[in-house]
């Protein structure tokens, strides 16, 4: 990622988390931005980037965090509160170790941490980790304005154009370099019928709109290449 696109990290992290402070402690639209008493936002956002900066990733990277929230611009009406959904982006993949199962409960506890000393209040927190925890499924409930933007955000992906798509799939193997050609076709194929089998791959109406035809379409091509 080249250096002008970290440093536009480091403002949008900065932003959310000044924005996400005020929101939270309802601040009005004549109060100071980021006056409440809370840690300087600085140090967290370099510790995150360098987690998506991590060698061992080749998707989850900062330019998947990019995207993400990228798309969380798009859909950012259809959340109740936008800047939680943009933390828990930040935090979702913070933890990510491909051979491990545990990567969204350690982000979730990561943002457990360390979003109470930047100054965001308890329920805030929770919120944002709660979104966190979302992605080990993501199957929000109806309803769930918040959780369908994040996963909509997050599988945004799959509805890529076919040459970006077959590069994140490329990317994906990469990272999972260490499982065996057989056991990753058969568990990649797996994952793949489970979101086929889906009734709805996108549950914002700009996603089912937008993306879920060209999402289907990618996803039986990538499941007829491996099987």
């Amino acid at each position: 990622m080249a250096a002008d696109d970290v440093e536009a990290l480091r403002a949008r992290w900065r932003d959310t988390l000044v924005a996400a402070r005020d929101a939270a402690r309802g601040a009005g639209p004549g109060a100071e931005p980021g006056a409440e008493p809370g840690a300087e936002p600085g140090p967290y956002g370099e510790n995150l980037i360098a987690r998506w900066g991590e060698a061992h990733r080749r998707y989850h990277d900062r330019a998947h965090l990019l995207a993400v929230l990228d798309h969380i611009d798009t859909l950012h009406p259809h959340a109740d509160t936008p800047h939680l959904v943009r933390l828990a982006a930040w935090f979702h993949d913070a933890v990510y170790a491909p051979d491990r199962s545990e990567n969204e409960e350690r982000s979730a506890r990561l943002a457990e941490r360390a979003l109470p000393e930047a100054g965001l209040t308890q329920e805030a927190t929770a919120e944002v980790a709660r979104l966190v925890r979302l992605t080990i499924t993501h199957d929000p409930a109806d309803g769930d304005t918040n959780g369908e933007v994040l996963c909509d955000a997050d599988l945004a992906i799959l509805a890529a154009p076919p040459d970006a798509y077959a590069a994140y799939a490329a990317a994906v193997r990469e990272e999972y370099a260490f499982v065996p050609d057989e056991a990753f076709r058969a568990g990649r194929a797996d994952v793949l019928r489970q979101l086929l089998a889906l009734p709805r791959l996108f549950r914002t109406e700009y996603g089912a709109t937008h993306w879920e035809p060209l999402a289907r379409e990618n996803l039986r091509t990538e499941l007829d290449l491996l099987t």
